[in-house]
C-alpha cells in the first residue's frame, strides 16, 4: 500500500495529477478496482496495450475482420487497427502499435476514412 484516497471512483486510468503520493519518479493510475475501492498505481509503460474488447456494439460493416482506423479519446488520430467480430457479439480491436491508458467504459469508434463503421464500450484493454 502506497497510500490513501478519497474513492477510487475519483480517478482514472492515465491519470498522473492529484494522486496524493510521492515518489521518487512518476507514477500513474494503471488501474481502479471500484468495487474494492483501490487504485493501482505504475510505470508510464504499464499504462500501454496492444488491443481491446468492446461490447455494445452498433456496427455496419459487412464483414467479422476488418483493417480500421480507431479511436478511443476525443481528438485522437485515427489509429491503424483490425476490427475482429467475435462469436458473443464482443469486438477484438488490435491495433497496430501499441495504445496509450485504454480504459473500460470509454468509447471506441472504427471508421474507414472518413466512414464511421461502428462503435461500442471498451470492457477491458489487453496487453
Amino acid at each position: 500500500m502506497v497510500g490513501r484516497h478519497s474513492g477510487a471512483l475519483r480517478y482514472t486510468i492515465g491519470q498522473r495529477k492529484g494522486l496524493g503520493v510521492a515518489m521518487a519518479h512518476p507514477v500513474y493510475v494503471t488501474g481502479v478496482d471500484a468495487a474494492n475501492n483501490i487504485v493501482h498505481l505504475g510505470e508510464a509503460e504499464d499504462l500501454t496495450a496492444t488491443a481491446l474488447t468492446a461490447n455494445d456494439w452498433i456496427w455496419s460493416a459487412p464483414a467479422d475482420r476488418i483493417r480500421v482506423g480507431a479511436k478511443y479519446r476525443y481528438r485522437q488520430k485515427d489509429q491503424a487497427a483490425t476490427l475482429t467480430r467475435g462469436a458473443d457479439g464482443q469486438m477484438l480491436l488490435t491495433f497496430d502499435e501499441p495504445q496509450r491508458a485504454i480504459a473500460p467504459g470509454q468509447a471506441v469508434v472504427a471508421y474507414r476514412g472518413d466512414i464511421v463503421l461502428g462503435g461500442g464500450t471498451v470492457t477491458a484493454a489487453i496487453r
